[in-house]
């Protein structure tokens, strides 16, 4: 019982008379070892919470005094910046202030000029360029009046086109001849020189074709253009088609044993010919053929909605050049070789304008919009349709279109004669 009440007593003690405890009561506890390290556990607790708490003390006591001196710090530094502009504003405005400190170079010198921005310069030539245009648009419409007429683009005379309709519908014939001509040679049927004849009375007959059509029927206009425009679409294909599937060919049969054409191009390719490749090719914004294309992961609708209305706009805005200056300055206009030299000349600087508009805005339709809506609606991966050809250095470089292994391949017949 008096150990009991001595244990009760020593761990009511507060933590200054714990501290004091000498070791000698100690040995007034019964020699319990249980007993006795609860009794040495209580006074660690006790003294180690102390000194927590102290060291918790100490420790916010200098976080105190350490934002109290960065504050005090911060507010001089404050103070001295303020003071410092203060006087340099002070001797900046002063007579004897040095205004020339260092060489530099007017803005538009040869020297800068390619080393600033000239956005500013940009929107006061877009400004002044709207305005002007809208100026001569205003003094057309007061001098000639409301000039576009359906009849240019869509007449009777296009709903009676029937026979180049039937011929457009009827170009898929000559793919699917060079699609059989292919299938024969992968399978050994016909030998590479035949291929090479049937492919070129294939790729020949295609492109006359349309052209008897047309002439024969009086088409309009815009009938004609679309025909024929198809017509080489469709001619740069069937030439592409023809080289690849050779060369896969005879790389097929270089490869070591064991090696294919997917890991030599580190992509999912083979030499055999399949139908449903030769389908996506065709309708595919690309004149390059391979047996597989990068594929993008969906289809934005919403974005392929805006560059719709982005097409049509343009589109309205080509016709209405075209109907509303460059068809009366032509008709207006002598035959140059009959009429006065100078009156030539101003009859070609004045068409020069409106051309380059419908030039800039077809290009703009076909290669930037509506490239990039095929390709889309197709899953189309690479849309590099066009080089930046507005940054052009040299002749080879104006040409918009992307150069490629096509062009290449057009104009050499190397591969067939090897």
């Amino acid at each position: 019982m008096q150990n009991n009440d001595d244990n009760r007593t020593i761990r009511r003690r507060p933590a200054a008379a714990v501290e004091k405890i000498p070791e000698a009561d100690f040995n007034t506890v019964n020699e319990d070892s249980e007993s006795i390290d609860e009794i040495r556990n209580g006074y660690g607790g006790v003294v180690e919470s102390e000194e927590s708490e102290n060291s918790n003390k100490f420790e916010s006591e200098e976080l105190i005094n350490n934002r109290e001196m960065e504050d005090k710090k911060i507010q001089e530094n404050g103070e001295s910046s303020k003071g410092m502009e203060a006087s340099a504003l002070k001797f900046s405005y002063r007579p004897s202030a040095p205004a020339h400190r260092r060489i530099k170079e007017s803005p538009l010198s040869s020297d800068a000029i390619f080393k600033q921005s000239h956005a500013g310069l940009l929107n006061l030539c877009i400004v002044v360029l709207v305005a002007v245009n809208s100026r001569l648009i205003i003094e057309n419409l007061m001098k000639y009046g409301w000039l576009i007429r359906s009849g240019f683009w869509f007449s009777s005379k296009s709903l009676r086109d029937w026979p180049l309709l039937m011929c457009c519908l009827s170009l898929p014939i000559f793919p699917l001849a060079a699609f059989l001509v292919e299938k024969m040679v992968r399978l050994t049927h016909i030998s590479e020189h035949v291929a090479f004849f049937l492919h070129v009375i294939i790729t020949t007959a295609e492109i006359l074709y349309p052209v008897m059509v047309i002439l024969r029927c009086d088409s309009a206009v815009l009938s004609g253009f679309t025909l024929m425009l198809f017509t080489c679409i469709v001619w740069l294909k069937l030439v592409s088609y023809a080289h690849t599937n050779y060369d896969m060919r005879a790389l097929a049969k270089s490869l070591d044993k064991g090696e294919t054409l997917s890991s030599y191009w580190n992509m999912d390719y083979t030499d055999d010919v399949s139908f449903k490749n030769l389908v996506y090719f065709m309708v595919a914004p690309t004149l390059c053929y391979q047996p597989s294309y990068p594929r993008t992961a969906c289809i934005r609708k919403g974005w392929v909605v805006r560059q719709l209305i982005k097409l049509v706009i343009f589109t309205g805005f080509m016709g209405f050049i075209i109907e509303q200056y460059i068809n009366p300055i032509v008709q207006n206009s002598q035959h140059p070789l009959k009429g006065n030299l100078l009156y030539a000349i101003e009859r070609v600087l004045k068409l020069s304008v409106p051309n380059l508009y419908v030039w800039l805005c077809m290009f703009y339709c076909f290669f930037h919009l509506w490239l990039n809506i095929l390709a889309e609606l197709l899953r189309f991966g690479d849309r590099e349709f066009y080089k930046d050809w507005w940054n052009a250095k040299t002749v080879e470089e104006v040409s918009f279109i992307r150069p490629g292994k096509f062009f290449r391949l057009l104009f050499t017949l190397q591969p067939f004669c090897g």
